[in-house]
């Protein structure tokens, strides 16, 4: 699963480039992707007008989108469905797990509207306020997913380290790490509402939705998204580093016990589907967002804004990822999916696990061999 999605991001980012250079850009004539501002709008640059009429924004944009609205929507429903009705028995990963999810469905059902937006040659007119809201959810779910990711991480090394831990109380904790993270992201966005994200083209008598700077509020975005870049991708990916690391190295020191070979198999699991997460969907979006908003800020030549929005795009891709993920890293979770789509009861599936259980052990004990060869019958 994970060399596919690398090898799927890796073709997307491809095509996205030939789309993107396929466009008549000078990079040597534009300064970041704004404009002359007058009262009307925004006259943008030539490769604002080049990565606006490309292929890469009116066609590869909405149809990569409609891809993580179908297989995003189901499928995180289905997931938050099993954490809440099917999973009895709480866990902390279930915990993050559940609010992953939520994160996620979250973001994909605004989709539709940003699906239209470029299938509308990049005209928004569903109005400002649910532009900010549009903006707000998307950047909410990249930074909720790198902080939850990290949290999942946190627990799987305590789970190994310490595998006695009381339970109610680590579940308990969970929670309210959960909503602190959500109360912390929920303020880190609010800044997104606090200045225009629609605005008006003039000179291609359009309304784009955070697409386009005005140079006049140039200066609150490159401090935001600078500051969010560090808060919100560089310190959940250094707590994933060092866990994964510190899981590796107890794994490491328990290798003579029997019991920690499946613990180790699943733990180098997570821990590669966390590196290709962070390296497909979040490392390059983040990387670009501090480097477009670093040369916007200083005035630096840049035409590598049709790049910077291609990652943003990929960076959706987590909503639709993320559910897989749960299904190969529980087996619980994969057993209740089963379960829910063979319209199983959790009654049903217990008896079955009882009576499967019973009857493989009826088979085992049924009959014997003694070390004298004879074999004897036993009722049990």
């Amino acid at each position: 699963m994970a060399h596919g999605l690398i090898w799927i991001s890796a073709l997307l980012l491809f095509i996205a480039v030939n789309l993107s250079s396929q466009t008549s850009i000078n990079p040597n004539w534009d300064r970041g992707f704004t404009g002359e501002e007058t009262k009307e709008g925004v006259s943008v640059t030539s490769t604002a007008l080049g990565v606006l009429n490309s292929k890469l924004t009116q066609i590869f944009f909405p149809v990569l989108y409609i891809i993580v609205f179908s297989v995003g929507l189901p499928t995180n429903a289905m997931a938050i469905w099993v954490f809440l009705f099917r999973t009895k028995k709480k866990h902390p990963s279930s915990i993050f797990m559940a609010n992953l999810a939520l994160a996620d469905l979250l973001f994909v059902i605004w989709i539709p509207l940003k699906i239209a937006y470029h299938f509308n040659g990049n005209h928004w007119i569903f109005g400002e306020a649910l532009c900010k809201v549009l903006v707000g959810f998307f950047y909410g779910n990249m930074y909720c997913s790198t902080a939850f990711i990290a949290c999942i991480s946190v627990q799987r090394y305590w789970a190994i380290v310490h595998p006695l831990s009381q339970q109610k109380r680590n579940n308990r904790l969970a929670v309210c790490v959960s909503v602190c993270v959500w109360l912390v992201v929920w303020a880190l966005t609010v800044p997104l509402y606090l200045y225009d994200q629609t605005v008006k083209v003039t000179n291609m008598d359009i309304v784009t939705c955070h697409d386009v700077t005005r140079p006049s509020q140039s200066l609150y975005p490159c401090i935001y998204f600078l500051t969010m870049g560090v808060v919100g991708f560089v310190v959940p990916c250094l707590v994933c580093i060092v866990s994964n690391v510190q899981m590796l190295r107890a794994l490491k020191s328990s290798m003579n016990d029997p019991s920690i070979v499946q613990k180790r198999k699943k733990a180098i699991i997570l821990i590669v589907t966390v590196l290709v997460m962070f390296l497909v969907c979040f490392t390059p979006s983040n990387i670009m967002v501090m480097v477009h908003y670093a040369l916007l800020f200083n005035g630096v030549k840049n035409s590598g804004y049709g790049f910077y929005i291609t990652t943003l795009c990929l960076a959706s891709l987590n909503s639709c990822v993320d559910p897989f993920v749960y299904y190969f890293i529980s087996d619980e979770f994969r057993e209740h999916v089963r379960n829910t789509f063979l319209c199983r009861s959790e009654r049903t599936a217990q008896r079955m696990r009882v009576s499967f259980s019973a009857l493989k052990y009826s088979k085992k004990s049924s009959t014997y061999t003694s070390d004298s060869g004879n074999t004897q019958s036993s009722s049990y």
